[in-house]
């Protein structure tokens, strides 16, 4: 009687399953969508009535729905096994509780092997596509650790190790043959308070026997090199009065010229409230001779500053003894903005000396009396580089505010939107731009640090530049001029936004050179845990407006790949310069989202308002007649719409210009539905913010992940040659340097968490090395 009762109610819940999937089915077939699911969800319904009405039929056709289900799952995903998991495991999972001895009884069905036999069909496919997407670890030609160079520079002096950007160090003595021994060595943990969405993402500098980093509220630390004990700190006790995230992603350091007066080596960075200072590098103590009394105002010029709408997150660059600096905006809030203009200050007495903004004919034309630099012009927010024998600094700019709405930007704003600019040092004034988005309203601003490099094409050694984008494209242009060097082309893209605004008829791409962008969505590549959130996303995909590269925004749900955080983003890329090889961790993470007319956003506004609660959509975007609402494509139990992997990291040879591998990056080892964590270590490739670093040992350094995971990686092939756990995503750039007092090697990552990757909150620096004395 009690299995009776059981199987009753296993029967009600299959019917009810079976009938979400066919009602499901029919929308997604009128959307244009696949047949499986109503099929699909007759025959369960169908299976639910053979066992409450002890029909023989129901485990034949279940078993028959398990083999379609199969070959229909091979046919759409093949052997990709997370592709595979909706598709296959909840079907094995209901097959193997049909299969318990009294269902079968209860419900008087024939002979069990007619579910036995596609249940042990599908698992053994699920466990054969684990393995089968898994590259072997086959070495690339010729890529072996170079020899250690005791006389090599062992500092970290730099963002990006050098001025070029490119965060190779030639330092090997840990190599792809010892790399498994490393072990912690020491650990700072910050005790700031951290600050509201709190993300901890600093390159610490390493030199004069020190380590330099930034911590919350812009306070900034010098470290004892073996031992990661505090030296000096200084607080600036900035007014953090509206600042959203007073992001500090590293400091400066300058060697002033001799008889310059106090800090002869100083430590140059943006304060969060709009300042830049310099310190002393041995006494943390400000520069009297920099500024007023060691700062510089970062707002002077710009007009009404609402609190909290302007502050540097990156570190200034010095080029030649000028440093430029510049800061994050508010985009996405209104039109009018605060200047985004690029700012040169002497490095030594902290004088002005030109401010590049690009919204006016004459980007550096000083201003007249009660002037003030155009609001809304263009910033440039990442890590630049600089070229000193050219005089030339490098760096990417965003568009003018807002992000997703542009008829009403000008001209002159739109010529250097979401470009890469080079500008003389002395002057200020433009040598070339590139543009690699015309009229952007995706927010797909420059973010990435251009990296320079010598590259041979053609025959020909050119001094390059390499622009990664969030669109996962890689623009390689003769960095003296800006002409490409692969070549680029214009192609045609979709035009039907809202009838206020427009869009260029033409994008550029650079097709010539490896493109990481994982490809076009498809409803094939849509995904879920079980069938029934798939199908969601599968019917919300085909609902939606989806016109590959540059759909443009409309007043109905639109899809935009890659979405706003990349492809590539301010961590950048590394350039092995010793091989010739180009490292990049890249994102893949669709968004969805629409414009919402003035009128309706106002009123949802309003209501909000009343409750105490925000707007309820993203970005309000005043002054132009829509506001935004774009998220990230999740589905009701906050899994991604679209199928693993969701991060990769790729070795591309710039001897050829070819692809060397691709791998996924991050584990599902801190993944999971409803914000859970469910402790699977299966590669996976999860989302991941930060950069990587290489060495002469050929090793890659990468943490980034998700999964809260700092990794050693052999650049030949990919190999993961040892791993350590972190207390927070390491949302930030590695850097390694030998030690002044002892010679050892010891690498380093700051580890705090990032309000895009769930997890824990932390502010610690973790250094790592071999063994004393191997």
């Amino acid at each position: 009687m009690i299995g009776r009762i059981a199987v009753i109610i296993l029967a009600l819940a299959m019917a009810l399953a079976g009938a979400v999937l066919a009602i499901g089915g029919v929308q997604l077939i009128a959307a244009g969508g696949s047949w499986y699911y109503l099929l699909a969800g007759l025959a369960l319904v169908a299976t639910a009535g053979g066992l409450a009405w002890k029909k023989p039929f129901a485990f034949p056709l279940f078993g028959v729905l398990l083999a379609a289900t199969l070959v229909w799952a091979l046919w759409e995903a093949g052997l990709d096994g997370w592709a595979l998991v909706p598709r296959l495991v909840a079907p094995a999972v209901l097959g193997l509780i049909l299969l318990l001895p009294f269902v079968k009884r209860a419900g008087n069905q024939p002979r069990a092997w007619w579910i036995g036999i596609p249940v042990i069909a599908i698992a053994a496919v699920l466990i054969y596509s684990g393995h089968a997407g898994q590259s072997p670890d086959e070495r690339l030609e010729g890529i072996a650790p170079l020899a250690a160079d005791a006389g090599a520079d062992g500092d970290w002096k730099v963002w990006g190790h050098s001025l070029s950007g490119t965060r190779f160090s030639p330092l090997g003595d840990i190599n792809t043959d010892n790399a498994g021994k490393l072990q912690l060595a020491w650990e700072y943990k910050s005790d700031v308070e951290p600050f509201a969405f709190h993300s901890f993402q600093a390159t610490p500098l390493a030199a004069d026997g020190r380590i330099y980093v930034c911590l919350d509220r812009s306070v900034v630390v010098a470290l004892d090199q073996d031992s990661g004990k505090e030296i000096w700190r200084f607080d600036p006790r900035p007014n953090l009065d509206g600042v959203f995230s007073p992001i500090c992603r590293g400091v400066t350091r300058f060697e002033a010229p001799e008889g310059s007066g106090d800090c002869p080596v100083r430590i140059l960075y943006g304060v969060a409230d709009a300042r830049m200072m310099a310190l002393d590098a041995e006494t943390g103590e400000p520069c009297q001779s920099f500024g007023q009394g060691g700062q510089v105002d970062l707002k002077e010029g710009l007009g009404d500053v609402a609190p909290g709408a302007v502050f540097p997150s990156s570190p200034p660059t010095v080029v030649n003894g000028v440093a430029m600096i510049d800061g994050w905006v508010n985009d996405g809030v209104q039109v009018g903005e605060p200047s985004g203009g690029v700012r040169a200050y002497d490095a030594v007495t902290g004088e002005l000396l030109w401010v590049w903004d690009s919204g006016r004919e004459e980007p550096t034309r000083p201003l007249g009396e009660g002037e003030t630099y155009t609001r809304g012009s263009p910033n440039a927010w990442g890590v630049y580089s600089g070229d000193e024998e050219l005089g030339l600094v490098y760096f990417g700019t965003g568009v003018s505010t807002p992000d997703y709405f542009g008829s009403h930007r000008t001209p002159e704003a739109e010529k250097y939107a979401t470009s890469i600019v080079a500008l003389d040092v002395k002057t200020g004034k433009p040598r070339w731009h590139f543009q690699t988005v015309h009229h952007d309203i995706w927010d797909l601003d420059v973010s990435p640090q251009p990296v320079l490099t010598d590259l041979t094409y053609q025959g020909k050694t050119i001094p390059a530049l390499i622009g990664p984008t969030k669109r996962a494209q890689f623009f390689v242009l003769d960095r003296r001029t800006g002409e490409p060097i692969y070549p680029v082309t214009e192609r045609a893209v979709p035009q039907d936004t809202v009838k206020e605004d427009w869009a260029s008829k033409t994008q550029p791409f650079s097709d010539a050179f490896p493109v990481l962008d994982d490809g076009l969505l498809s409803e094939r590549k849509m995904w879920g845990v079980t069938p029934f959130d798939q199908l969601w996303c599968r019917l919300t995909f085909r609902k939606a407006k989806y016109e590959g590269y540059f759909t443009p925004p409309s007043t109905s749900d639109a899809i935009f790949y890659p979405g706003s955080a990349g492809g590539s983003n301010w961590g950048s890329v590394t350039v092995d310069t010793a091989r010739g090889l180009l490292i990049a961790n890249t994102l893949y993470m669709a968004d969805i989202g629409h414009l919402i007319p003035r009128e309706e956003a106002d009123r949802m506004v309003a209501q909000y308002a009343k409750s105490g609660h925000a707007s309820g959509f993203a970005f309000q975007q005043k002054g132009t007649p829509y506001a935004m609402d774009r998220n990230v494509f999740l589905n009701p139990l906050g899994v991604p719409c679209q199928q693993p992997p969701y991060g990769k990291l790729s070795v591309i040879d710039l001897k050829t210009g070819k692809l060397v591998w691709s791998k996924p990056l991050g584990t599902a080892k801190h993944a999971g539905p409803l914000g859970l964590s469910l402790g699977l270590p299966i590669t996976m490739g999860v989302p991941n913010l930060g950069g990587s670093i290489a060495t002469a040992g050929g090793v890659i350094f990468i943490g980034a992940a998700q999964d809260r995971t700092f990794r050693a990686v052999d650049i030949g092939n990919g190999k993961e040659l040892w791993s350590h756990s972190l207390p927070a995503v390491a949302a930030a750039g590695p850097m390694t340097y030998r030690s002044q007092k002892t010679g050892r090697q010891y690498v380093v990552i700051a580890a705090g968490g990032h309000p895009a990757l769930p997890g824990p909150i932390d502010s610690s620096v973790l250094a790592f090395a071999l063994p004393e004395g191997q």
